[in-house]
């Protein structure tokens, strides 16, 4: 039964003002608050706690919204478990407090009461450019309009957003709150030029000549990856990026088809079988290559599958995919760990094992170094590339990772370039002087 309302409503409900303070209520108040120090963005848990458990939700949203401009949208879809619950200190007595549906709390308070937390200063430094409109390039370029730059982002989509708007499953982040993160950019002074694919619709020395002085490279993870198995060509074999991509945006309305399988076993593998079993499909399996104890995606995720009533099957890789009149019709998996067999039926085979990059040089400049996977070769910790006014940012540099360490990844991108085009102007600056004085002017 397609159940589209379910596909498209959150599937965990938030805290009513009572139970925030009381579950706020239960921090330690720890002076080396180990909360803080797992949130690779700096949101700061302890502060924003401790603000909610005495009642000042206003001063949460605050400290929340300065540290991570995408406070919403990792308050829904951080990995809580594994960073900043994690080290909660609770965790030894009973559990951890449950950070993630606090920092949610706050956010909704801000955005029903209308607060305006950050005010751009007037954009009078130089002009920059973000490749990719993805949560690196949205930190990045709110980072450097709050600095007081002149900030657009290019975006080959017609929505922006990256994995945001197509990537996750709306029960899990509706569109209206990735809608509401990007507006909180565009009131900074953020400029968007969309369905303009940098590389192609305009190159980067065309940027240059507009008077765009440096750049930060966020563009993601664009391809899917693929096995190379017999019947891989077939009709009704996609790719996470293809099915999910066109189930947000058109709010559902796909055919999802009857026996879906899933190949998979991260967060995006999650989102697919979500996906495929609310919006119609009888019968979704998910197919895993390891254990459950190795599956990487959220394990409240994997619950909430399970209670959906998809299958999960541990232990078997995909071997090949059979056909009937080019249409697929079954998968045969073989056991990782040893020779059994498996045979699903299938009309739909959903490929959800990670993504590669596009070729960056023929993006951003055809010097930039790159490895043998495309990733740029950046430091991650400064974002800096061998091109002293390219910075690149996010999952085009760590092969993927979390949304909430690619915010971090864009605010030291912003930082970088900020330092790299302060300094010039202090040389520029000091050029000036130097001439001055030979020329008897001072």
């Amino acid at each position: 039964m397609n159940d589209k309302k379910k596909y498209l409503t959150e599937a965990i409900k938030p805290y009513t003002p009572l139970l925030a303070m009381e579950e706020a209520s239960r921090c330690l108040l720890c002076h080396d608050a180990p909360c803080s120090k797992g949130c690779p963005a700096g949101t700061n848990p302890a502060k924003f706690i401790r603000s909610i458990r005495f009642k000042n939700i206003k001063g949460a949203a605050e400290t929340i919204r300065k540290a991570n401009i995408l406070g919403g949208v990792c308050a829904r879809i951080c990995p809580y478990d594994k960073l900043c619950e994690e080290a909660c200190s609770r965790t030894g007595i009973d559990k951890p407090i449950e950070i993630g549906r606090l920092q949610r709390f706050a956010t909704d308070f801000e955005q029903a009461i209308g607060m305006k937390i950050l005010e751009a200063p007037e954009a009078t430094k130089e002009k920059v450019a973000v490749i990719g409109s993805g949560p690196a390039g949205l930190a990045a370029a709110a980072n450097l309009a709050l600095m007081g730059y002149k900030v657009t982002i290019f975006e080959e989509k017609s929505t922006p957003g990256g994995v945001l708007t197509y990537g996750i499953v709306p029960s899990r982040l509706p569109q209206n709150i990735v809608d509401q993160e990007i507006r909180y950019v565009k009131d900074l002074g953020v400029e968007f030029k969309l369905d303009c694919k940098v590389g192609k619709d305009i190159t980067l020395d065309e940027l240059k000549s507009e008077g765009y002085v440096a750049f930060v490279l966020s563009i993601g993870l664009q391809q899917p990856k693929l096995i190379n198995i017999p019947g891989i060509n077939l009709e009704g074999v996609t790719t996470a990026i293809d099915f999910l991509a066109a189930a947000k945006p058109n709010n559902g309305n796909i055919d999802v088809s009857q026996n879906v399988i899933v190949i998979g076993g991260g967060d995006v593998a999650m989102d697919c079988a979500t996906t495929a079993k609310l919006l119609g499909a009888n019968k979704v399996s998910i197919v895993y290559r390891r254990t459950y104890e190795e599956m990487p995606a959220n394990k409240d995720e994997v619950r909430y599958v399970s209670e959906l009533g998809v299958n999960i099957i541990y232990g078997f890789t995909p071997k090949e995919i059979i056909g009937d009149n080019g249409k697929v019709v079954k998968l045969k998996a073989v056991g990782f760990k040893d020779d059994s067999l498996l045979e699903l039926k299938a009309d739909k085979i959903i490929f959800a094992i990670g993504q590669i990059a596009e070729n960056s040089k023929e993006i951003a400049d055809l010097n930039i170094s790159i490895d043998g996977k495309n990733l740029v070769l950046a430091n991650e910790e400064t974002c800096e590339t061998n091109i002293e006014n390219i910075f690149a940012a996010g999952d085009v540099v760590n092969e993927g990772k979390t949304v909430v360490e690619a915010v971090a990844a864009g605010k030291a991108a912003a930082d970088s370039l900020n330092k790299y085009l302060t300094s010039l102007r202090e040389v520029q600056s000091d050029d000036t002087e130097v001439v001055a004085e030979k020329k008897g002017v001072k």
